[in-house]
């Protein structure tokens, strides 16, 4: 994407550069011994960790919402049951058994800080997670640490309440992937992209308790999926976002599935508001941040998780092209170049959804609440859409 724009790569660090893309452990580590002059942009804030470590987002979801009940704010603080049950290990293991011994049922263990799918583990009984407990406690990071063993911290995990009715299409469940891009926290400054997938499993759904520890019919993750015997190649296991909306409307209706996904686009920007004021500001900084959602059978949607470094691999030529769009759509919002008036709330494919304050969307603009799972227009010519994508490149990425 930043060769087709005509971008020149620089060979080290100590050369002038105008832009970093860069994984987050880079940017933690280096950034506090830059000097950076006014036009330079990273893709990261410093302290990313907040909202994308799963057991640190789900401790400033629950802090939003006790502030908000302080605050006498008591509906918004009610919209923050967007999160399934969660603790996180082995900190709150005592908290997590006495629930366990409430409620029962499917519970699902996930490391703090792995991804696509590494780790993850369902289970039904306080035993099947005794191992992983003793195994921690058992370890003493530091000097301390026992002859022979790591000699970093062992990594926590979180335990939530599995959903174990998600709802299905074809017999198959399915999560959803959105991408939000903030280019300022103070003041929080938020786009959302029209366009996302669908990912789905390669077996049908069961919710019997023999069936639990069958990954393909569990999870959604592409690394895991991709790895099953009727894997499709074609699909890649995915629905677009605007094809998933329609099938949507034909099931439930208009008016519901819109609201479907205005509630997608609030748990997107409620997630945000609930690290603003942790968040260490930047004017050289952006975040592209992935967001994985599920609905339930009841309509409800929840959030994952939330990824600072969502996948850009693509797995179909139709994955390739929406990456490569929204991409160009995310650099056009950032504007190296310089070629905005600043006032622009439609970019791209990026529709400006908060700016210090939610944006309203104008009637004869749009029929919905939202514009996301909405086509995007096409650029006003030819020759501005010449060199953006190539859908070539995937054959040779291949």
């Amino acid at each position: 994407v930043l060769a087709n724009r005509g971008w020149q790569e620089v060979e080290n660090e100590d050369e002038p550069w105008d832009f970093v893309w860069a994984d987050r452990e880079w940017i933690y580590a280096a950034f506090d011994k830059m000097h950076l002059e006014n036009w330079q942009r990273l893709n990261h804030y410093r302290n990313g960790r907040e909202l994308c470590r799963k057991d640190l987002m789900a401790k400033n979801l629950k802090k939003r919402r006790r502030t908000l009940e302080k605050e006498g704010r008591l509906e918004e603080a009610a919209a923050y049951d967007f999160i399934p049950t969660t603790f996180v290990l082995p900190r709150e293991y005592s908290m997590f058994v006495e629930e366990f011994k409430k409620v029962g049922g499917v519970w699902i263990m996930k490391p703090i800080g792995s991804a696509q799918g590494k780790g993850i583990f369902l289970f039904t009984r306080l035993s099947e997670v005794s191992d992983w407990k003793t195994d921690f406690k058992a370890y003493k990071p530091g000097p301390i640490a026992p002859k022979g063993g790591p000699s970093d911290d062992i990594e926590a995990y979180v335990v939530q309440r599995y959903l174990q009715y998600p709802l299905l299409i074809g017999g198959k469940k399915f999560d959803m992937r959105l991408y939000a891009l903030v280019t300022s926290f103070s003041p929080l400054k938020v786009y959302q992209y029209r366009r996302g997938f669908a990912r789905f499993t390669n077996s049908r759904y069961s919710s019997d308790i023999q069936d639990i520890y069958n990954g393909f019919v569990h999870l959604t993750n592409v690394a895991i999926q991709k790895t099953a015997e009727n894997y499709d190649e074609r699909t890649g296991g995915k629905m677009e976002l605007q094809a998933l909306k329609m099938y949507l409307m034909s099931r439930y209706g208009v008016e519901r599935v819109d609201a479907l996904f205005w509630e997608m686009q609030l748990i997107i920007l409620r997630a945000l508001l609930a690290v603003q004021h942790v968040m260490i500001n930047d004017k050289h900084c952006f975040e592209l941040y992935g967001y994985d959602l599920i609905i339930d059978q009841d309509l409800k949607v929840w959030l994952l998780e939330v990824n600072a470094s969502p996948s850009l691999t693509a797995n179909t030529r139709d994955d390739y092209l929406m990456k490569t769009e929204m991409l160009h759509g995310m650099l056009d919002v950032v504007d190296m170049e310089q070629l905005l008036e600043g006032d622009e709330e439609h970019i791209s494919g990026w529709d400006l959804i908060y700016d210090n304050g939610y944006i309203e969307i104008d009637p004869e603009q749009c029929g919905y609440t939202t514009f996301l799972g909405a086509a995007i227009p096409k650029l006003e010519s030819d020759e501005d859409s010449v060199g953006r994508v190539d859908a070539s490149k995937f054959d040779l990425a291949k």
